[in-house]
């Protein structure tokens, strides 16, 4: 005799967390994957793992910005325009002028 397996919806808890998560990654939740308790378990998992938008952004943070005003005024020098627009050149020009 053959074991048939059923699959078992997913919880409402999940269906909202899954929801949120598509919301912040910008992404689309499969209404296939919604009917699956396994599957969306599964696509919450790969979900969370991925870093929100605002994580990918290059521009420097406000703290970042703040650190860097603060050793220019000590340094009487001025924070090149570029080192606005990229965090990895603010963090050199930081490194560069502590």
């Amino acid at each position: 005799m053959e074991a048939t397996t059923f699959a078992l919806p997913a919880t409402p808890r999940q269906i909202a967390y899954a929801r949120s998560l598509a919301l912040r990654n910008q992404t689309l939740l499969p209404w296939e994957i919604q009917q699956d308790r396994r599957s969306l378990s599964t696509w919450i998992d790969a979900q969370a793992q991925m870093k929100p938008l605002s994580a990918l952004d290059s521009r420097p943070s406000s703290k970042q910005v703040a650190f860097a005003e603060r050793l220019a005024r000590i340094k009487r020098r001025a924070v090149p325009d570029e080192c606005f627009r990229d965090k990895g050149l603010m963090s050199k020009w930081i490194d560069g002028n502590r």
